[in-house]
């Protein structure tokens, strides 16, 4: 059965169950990229001791796929809105299920950090496209919303139930299954995409040449950006290549905007992103990441460091936020039905920032404020991932909807990225000693304490200048859209 899932102009609005096998394969495509990591986790300490590998390798086996993920998004949903955005989801499928394949024959950590990056690469070419052909499947706001949040849910419910099922199949099987299980998964993408969305349309396409100085600028910058954070948080403040990668990823940063001001044909039009909901959408997401990354690791430490919680209680203490990520879905649509798309992304984004600084201020004061912020921070992150997202595709030509979707998931990588350096830094500056180690003093507790305060006021200042300058970016869209 073929789904008529035409992408022009002329399309008009229906109901979802008509494009189940488009959604199915879209969703898959999600799935993928929630569950992957997730998953993998888990069998990082097996994965050490039976490849031989040194600390530095082990947490290269994440490092590498997201790296070449977030750095690559940019430049393939570039090369997707000119060259068909059905075309490239379908090759970096294919890509994704020969490299999980390749997982068998791994025999070193260094041949599996090359299998994780190849895998890095085939996601970077799905996964903007997901949102772009679910943003074009529909021209409905409403479907467009619905279908969304469709997709993200499947993508969260992977990245909750991922550890735990990793944790039982690890028991009973080699850890190459983790991987192994992207191969189904990269199959019914691909029968989904192939069989329930049309052939890419030339009239949707543009041929603009390729900014090939553009795309190198824009991925050194993104990589030294991603990389520069993990270099804070393992070596510290005081760290002269975290610092110099930190600097590479401005200098990279400065020259791809002079170049994509000057440039004929652009990787990105700047004009574009200055559009209101663009930037605004943008803005949002940026908040949204910062926050969730920076307040799950500061709860992470606080209740198996500071407060002594064994980690499969810890994983309890969690459970507000899975559940919120999971359920959430369920109102998204009625609430931007309610108050609007363009409300809706600011009101929850101002829901991030207050969790965060609900966290900062009483945080320390018990679980029951811990609680509240993992309830606030990701129900708020949970309608900016879909609405803001949405808005920027609205705000950008149909041309450009593929590097639009890649634009906002690099702009949370990047975010989540320096939430992480942002938070690390400050313990480290702040904690005297090995904050892994057992028995803290009591001096140790209430630097940990102190730093946990001001690294959640820190990311709340930071989140709330995101959100207010995005608010008066939405001020200034053209058209408010009511459902």
């Amino acid at each position: 059965m073929r789904v008529d899932a035409a992408v022009g102009p002329a399309r008009s609005p229906r109901p979802l169950r008509e494009a189940w096998v488009a959604l199915t394969g879209l969703s898959a495509v999600f799935l993928f990229e929630m569950l992957d990591n997730s998953i993998l986790n888990i069998a990082l300490p097996t994965i050490g001791r039976q490849l031989h590998a040194s600390t530095t390798a082990v947490q290269w086996v994440t490092g590498a796929y997201a790296v070449v993920f977030g750095g690559l998004m940019l430049a393939f949903g570039a090369l997707a809105d000119r060259f068909g955005r059905r075309r490239v989801m379908l090759a970096g499928l294919v890509l994704l299920g020969a490299a999980s394949l390749a997982t068998v024959f791994v025999r070193s950590a260094e041949e599996l950090i090359a299998v994780r990056a190849l895998m890095g690469l085939a996601a970077a070419m799905t996964t903007p496209g997901s949102m772009a052909l679910a943003f074009r499947l529909f021209a409905d706001d409403g479907l467009r919303v619905r279908a969304t949040t469709l997709i993200s849910t499947m993508g969260l419910v992977g990245l909750a139930i991922g550890p735990t099922a990793g944790g039982f199949v690890l028991a009973i099987v080699p850890w190459q299954a983790l991987l192994l299980v992207n191969v189904p998964i990269a199959a019914l993408a691909i029968a989904g995409v192939r069989w329930g969305i049309t052939a890419d349309v030339a009239a949707d396409l543009h041929r603009d040449p390729v900014d090939v100085a553009g795309a190198l600028l824009g991925t050194a910058a993104i990589v030294f950006a991603l990389v520069a954070p993990t270099l804070f948080v393992n070596e510290g403040a005081g760290s002269g290549l975290a610092w110099a990668a930190t600097a590479a990823a401005v200098g990279a940063a400065v020259f791809f905007v002079l170049r994509e001001r000057s440039a004929r044909h652009p990787l990105l039009d700047l004009t574009l992103v200055a559009h209101p909901l663009v930037s605004s959408g943008l803005a949002f997401k940026a908040a949204a990441g910062l926050a969730t990354s920076g307040l799950g690791y500061l709860v992470t430490l606080q209740l198996q460091l500071d407060w002594g919680w064994p980690p499969a209680l810890a994983a309890l203490g969690m459970l507000p936020q899975v559940v919120v990520l999971v359920a959430g879905g369920a109102v998204i649509s009625p609430f931007v039905r309610r108050v609007g798309l363009d409300r809706a992304a600011w009101l929850s984004a101002a829901a991030v920032v207050a969790g965060l600084a609900c966290y900062g201020l009483l945080g320390r004061f018990g679980y029951g404020w811990v609680a509240l912020a993992l309830v606030l921070v990701p129900a708020g992150m949970r309608v900016v991932g879909v609405v803001a997202g949405v808005n920027v595709l609205r705000g950008l030509p149909d041309d450009r909807t593929t590097i639009g979707a890649a634009l906002t998931d690099t702009a949370t990588e990047v975010t989540s990225g320096a939430g992480l350096a942002l938070t690390g830094t400050i313990l480290a500056a702040l904690f005297t000693g090995d904050i892994a180690g057992p028995g803290w003093s009591a001096q140790q507790t209430a630097e940990f304490r102190s730093a946990g305060t001001i690294a959640g006021l820190s990311l709340t200042a930071v989140a709330a200048a995101l959100v207010g300058w995005g608010m008066l970016r939405a001020r200034r869209a053209e058209t408010p859209a009511r459902l």
